[in-house]
């Protein structure tokens, strides 16, 4: 399957390191730089939920986890240890790609500055910062904080935030955070926004969003 699957994505213009195991896929990790991770829960010696956690100690990087289950605690334990998302085996190449997509197109960093180059000084304007209490949002520089403190977020968690934030107060149905969040052009499992909405309420403070029952969440005012 490793091998299958290095193969077909190749031809959509990939490039690919494949690794047998989890230990060899952190040591590869460790050696180079990844733009997305696809772990198998079912790794040997490392399996992938340990990886995802492993690697969430020093990376934002996208991560899609690859299960032989799609109702079992895998998933659930897979998108709690920092997974942006997962997919079922067996899986069609074609459904394997749009999810690549998908995560590529949400982590959008920004440019590292030029070293050649003098920094600029640019006028701010005081809308780049959305504030929510002691929570604010740099939607310019993309970063986060509370009480002042800067706040690591996922690419996926980021996008989900900036949602809120764009509609405080508003309750947001899980299918359109599945839609807007995830780029899910079909019904998707709510299982990764209710795990990544547990995930910001960890970072952010539980208060901050608010669940309503039958309906789906908000971001308090």
């Amino acid at each position: 399957m490793r091998r299958s699957f290095t193969v077909a994505l190749e031809r959509y213009g990939y490039e690919l390191k494949a690794a047998a195991d989890g230990l060899t896929g952190l040591e590869l990790f460790r050696d180079e730089d990844f733009d997305l991770l696809i772990l198998d829960v079912m790794l040997p010696g490392l399996d992938g939920i340990g990886l995802c956690r492993r690697v969430r100690e020093t990376s934002l990087v996208p991560v899609l986890m690859m299960s032989a289950r799609g109702d079992g605690l895998d998933v659930v334990a897979g998108l709690e240890a920092g997974a942006d998302d997962y997919v079922v085996k067996p899986v069609d190449t074609y459904v394997l790609v749009a999810r690549i997509r998908s995560l590529l197109r949400r982590a959008t960093y920004p440019s590292a500055p030029d070293p050649e180059q003098p920094a600029a000084e640019e006028p701010r304007s005081e809308g780049e910062v959305l504030a929510f209490g002691d929570l604010a949002i740099d939607t310019a520089g993309m970063e986060v904080s509370v009480s002042g403190s800067p706040v690591a977020l996922t690419p996926t968690e980021l996008r989900l935030l900036l949602e809120f934030a764009a509609r405080p107060g508003v309750v947001l149905e899980r299918h359109t955070l599945l839609r807007n969040v995830w780029d899910y052009g079909w019904d998707g499992d709510s299982r990764v926004v209710d795990l990544c909405v547990q995930r910001l309420r960890r970072k952010l403070g539980r208060e901050r969003i608010e669940t309503v029952r039958g309906f789906g969440y908000k971001l308090r005012r």
